[in-house]
């Protein structure tokens, strides 16, 4: 056994995964053999969910049935929206509210959320995906002083979301910008949360148990919390009396990290953040307001030129999300509704041929100490 220490478990493989691919090097993004373009492109979420979920794209007939049993699953017990009402007025952090929420989905569960088989914990990860958008919308309705908008079967994964949030379905644009920015989060190998969510069910808990571990996980802003970090940093440097390039390199040479840039698998432009930037510009060409893009635009150029490091997906996620009206402190919830999809089914895969997740750390403590009785200490 080697003592050689990873910090971060960089670059150790725990697994073999049939479900995405990433080269870092070329800038590719690939859900079981498909390029990441084509699916958010042409592919809906509720698509690339049965992509990862059962192996192959569906029919024209399994989708429909498939899209069905989403739409029919949308409803969150009373018990838990009265928990979601409380944590809104508390003024809770969106993504503990989620996390809370979600682990109190197990308590209504038929099948009482204990593990069961491929088939039962499949169900289960379908309840919760279409669980998950009904309890950010509520929070964020009632934190506003609103009540809660019931969801609709007729509508798709993510028009209906926003009709949640909003109280109106949305237009034919948002609605498909949406739709793909879920498509482009849902999965990417064994990032943070994933394999939070994989420690956790490898000890044989419950799906329930590994989505709200993954969920603790993605709140942190060195992962899902970055997007928030980016738009934070947008409309400071709006605030400011400062150029965007000039404020850049204030940050840089006072040695703040730029949120946004750098990723630990890719050493070139992350490819979902260039099509999230095209559809970041495409809203702001439609709204009139292209400040969020340009601004975008400018950071990324002098990054380039100063750093040589690109942006990654949570740069252009942040201005696209911002003007389609999100709130800021959203955005990490709304990435935990799409990347769930790749939990669930990381969690399945790793099931197939599970062994406990129970790494080693090196020991560099005393080993020596004498035990001295409480009375003679000093």
């Amino acid at each position: 056994m080697s003592d050689d220490l990873k910090k971060g478990l960089e670059g150790v493989l725990v697994a073999e995964s049939e479900l995405s691919y990433i080269d870092g090097d070329e800038g590719r993004l690939v859900y079981r053999g498909y390029e990441i373009g084509d699916l958010a492109e042409r592919a809906s979420f509720e698509e690339v969910l049965y992509l990862l979920w059962h192996g192959e794209l569906p029919t024209a007939s399994a989708l429909s049935t498939f899209e069905d049993e989403l739409a029919a699953n949308r409803t969150v017990h009373d018990d838990v929206l009265e928990t979601v009402r409380r944590l809104a007025e508390a003024d809770a952090n969106p993504m503990a509210a989620l996390r809370t929420a979600t682990s109190m989905l197990s308590a209504y569960d038929d099948e009482d959320g204990e593990p069961g088989t491929r088939a039962e914990d499949l169900a289960k990860g379908k309840r919760i995906t279409a669980k998950m958008p009904t309890v950010v919308a509520a929070f964020k309705r009632l934190r506003d002083g609103n009540e809660p908008v019931a969801p609709r079967e007729d509508l798709d994964h993510a028009a209906n979301f926003l009709y949640m949030l909003n109280g109106e379905a949305p237009d034919d644009k948002l609605a498909e910008v949406f739709d793909m920015a879920l498509v482009l989060h849902v999965d990417h190998g064994i990032n943070a949360s994933t394999f939070a969510a994989m420690v956790t069910a490898s000890t044989l808990s419950d799906i329930y148990s590994s989505i709200t571990s993954a969920i603790g996980t993605l709140k942190g802003g060195l992962h899902g919390g970055a997007n928030q970090n980016v738009m934070a940093m947008l409309k400071e440097i709006d605030d400011s009396e400062l150029s965007v390039v000039e404020w850049t390199r204030n940050a840089l040479e006072e040695g703040k990290r730029i949120p946004g840039f750098g990723h630990r698998v890719y050493d070139v432009k992350d490819p979902r953040a260039a099509i999230l930037g095209d559809q970041s510009r495409a809203l702001g060409n439609a709204s009139g307001e292209l400040k969020w893009f340009s601004y975008s635009q400018v950071i990324e150029e002098f990054m380039q030129q100063e750093t040589g490091i690109a942006p990654n997906v949570d740069f252009y996620s942040a201005s696209t999300y911002y003007q389609m009206g999100i709130p800021i402190d959203l955005f990490t919830p709304i990435f935990a509704l799409s990347r769930v999809g790749g939990w669930i089914a990381h969690v399945l895969e790793y099931q197939e041929d599970n062994r406990l997740i129970r790494p080693r750390s090196r020991y560099v403590g005393a080993t020596d100490q004498a035990y001295v009785p409480v009375e003679q200490r000093e």
